[in-house]
């Protein structure tokens, strides 16, 4: 659930530390309090984007953190593990929004992620509903899933989807190359020879800076010969290093019969002196073995020249080369072989599409088991919440060829007055009823929806009486399941919240601040009969029986 949410510089927020328990949450105030901001807030949590509009008069920034405890961090691991972002080492994840006037920022777990990773997260830690904001319930696909969810069908949609991904790849497959061009005799012709070409140059990339090294040992002997030539004429020549450094040594063997003690400081001269005659006889190892035979040094240059003309055709490297020789050949393989192609191809798509007809089959099933009793279970929760003549129907269409979803499509069916045909969900213009049939879907899938956090904005707008009471109850029924946030205007709404809390307005210092704030006892008492719009002791004890004292 959500534990904490801190708000900073948001508007008419200066900064605001809200503490957040189980159960139904309710959230009340004047118009235009501030209770928005709330909204506002959470909607920044779930990487919607924001302006800096947002920010408070005066301010660089603003900011929003949401700390949430989850029971199962599985799936949240797993959408971080998808963005490069270690896992939750504990059951706690903290979400923090930042908007500045030069560039917004967003962290999980102080690790920067992008927007979009946010918006998953999101998706998964809180369903947020406005008096407005139906689209999902109002999607067939949408539907469709909630279908799934009660029919606990994930498993068998899940096995479709792959057959289904199989089926359509081999179908793309098998169009392609139906539809391909035949291939023209230039086409041939020059597909072989470029086959040819690369194969008869037996090209190794390993071999490549082993041939590099030789042929530029190769063109180069005449000169490394004489180079080394001259350094072992340095080396033993009259006049040379070595002869010279035997006079050293003649003169350092006299220091030492004088003075033995010199021998600490001469001790290297016997080392240098080996080292340089080992030095010599290895150059002129090295200056004999340079003696390329011109035909060799002719061959290797054939060989470098070859596979640069071949990378110039073909690629920037050998291994270019080869994937391009790879990628004639498969073209060619295509060409000449089409017919069996297109026979193996035919028989993969037919064994595909029986696998996808098996698992299709079994999804159907499920479905039809379980669309009489969702619309059974809507319909009981409709009656609670007002509805008590309408009317709801989950029934399914076969499509005449498989989607991604099924064999069939869904689209719920609701007549709110007897007499009256029973009309898809996106045709109903009423908010109030609306909201009240989401309330209702909402309820009848609480065991099987996973989203730990619920929201609702003002959905009991355009209701009122027994019908706000029965939609409090509905969602504190919820709130035995999920952490539920209500922001309300109406007091048989509020009455039912486990915690409820006010936001309002206050000037100071000739600024105007909101403020959020728990009340109990006397002072939610007093916020009822201020929602009820009067005063008095008729009033005071119409609040207190709300609230079953």
């Amino acid at each position: 659930m959500l534990t904490l949410l801190k708000i900073r510089n948001l508007a008419l927020v200066d900064e605001l530390a809200w503490e957040l328990g189980p159960g139904l949450i309710g959230v009340t105030g004047e118009t235009g309090a501030g209770k928005s901001i709330i909204i506002g807030a959470l909607k920044l949590v779930l990487g919607e984007r924001a302006d800096k509009s947002l920010i408070r008069t005066g301010e660089d920034f603003c900011s929003v953190e949401a700390v949430f405890e989850l029971h199962d961090p599985g799936a949240i691991n797993a959408i971080l593990a998808d963005g490069g972002l270690e896992s939750c080492d504990d059951t706690q994840l903290i979400v923090r929004r930042v908007i500045a006037q030069s560039a917004n920022r967003q962290f999980v777990n102080d690790s920067p992620v992008t927007l979009a990773l946010l918006k998953r997260l999101g998706d998964h830690l809180v369903d947020l509903h406005g008096p407005h904001d139906h689209q999902s319930l109002l999607s067939a696909e949408r539907q469709l899933a909630m279908l799934d969810a009660y029919a606990g069908a994930e498993t068998a949609h899940a096995a479709y989807r792959e057959n289904y991904r199989a089926w359509r790849t081999k179908t793309t497959e098998l169009e392609d190359l139906r539809h391909a061009e035949n291939a023209s005799e230039h086409e041939l012709e020059l597909l072989h020879y470029q086959i040819q070409e690369i194969d008869a140059a037996q090209i190794n990339p390993e071999d490549e800076q082993d041939l590099d090294d030789r042929w530029r040992r190769a063109s180069n002997a005449t000169r490394l010969v004489e180079s080394a030539a001259a350094a072992t004429a340095a080396l033993t020549g009259d006049a040379g290093i070595l002869e010279r450094l035997t006079e050293v040594q003649r003169l350092v063997r006299d220091l030492e019969k004088l003075d033995p003690s010199v021998r600490q400081h001469t001790a290297a001269l016997e080392s240098a002196v080996l080292e340089l005659q080992d030095l010599d006889r290895n150059l002129a190892n090295y200056a004999d073995e340079l003696d390329i035979d011109p035909a060799q040094a002719a061959a290797l240059e054939e060989r470098v020249n070859l596979l640069e003309s071949l990378k110039r055709k073909y690629g920037l490297t050998l291994s270019d080369v080869l994937a391009r020789r790879n990628a004639a050949a498969a073209r060619l393989d295509s060409i000449e072989n089409r017919s069996e192609k297109l026979a193996a191809l035919e028989r993969e798509l037919t064994a595909c599409r029986a696998a996808l007809d098996a698992t299709g089959k079994t999804l159907t099933s499920t479905r039809r088991k379980a669309a009489p009793r969702l619309a059974r279970e809507i319909s009981s929760q409709l009656k609670d919440l007002g509805f008590q003549q309408a009317s709801f129907e989950a029934p399914l269409r076969t499509l005449s060829e498989p989607t991604a979803q099924g064999f069939e499509t869904l689209e719920f069916q609701f007549g709110p007055n007897p007499g009256e045909p029973l009309l898809p969900l996106r045709q109903i213009a009423s908010s109030g009823e609306i909201s009240r049939v989401m309330l209702a879907v909402k309820s009848a899938l609480a065991e099987q929806d996973s989203t730990p956090l619920m929201v609702f904005d003002e959905i009991d707008a355009n209701v009122g009486g027994e019908v706000a009471r029965a939609v409090g109850r509905k969602m504190a029924a919820l709130g035995t399941r999920h952490q539920v946030v209500a922001i309300t205007h109406f007091p048989q709404v509020a009455a039912t919240a486990t915690h409820h809390f006010v936001v309002e307005k206050e000037v100071s210092n000739g600024r105007t601040r909101s403020r959020l704030f728990p009340v109990s006892g006397e002072s939610r008492i007093q916020e009822l009969v201020r929602m009820l719009g009067g005063g008095g002791e008729h009033a005071r004890a119409m609040a207190a029986s709300l609230l079953n004292l």
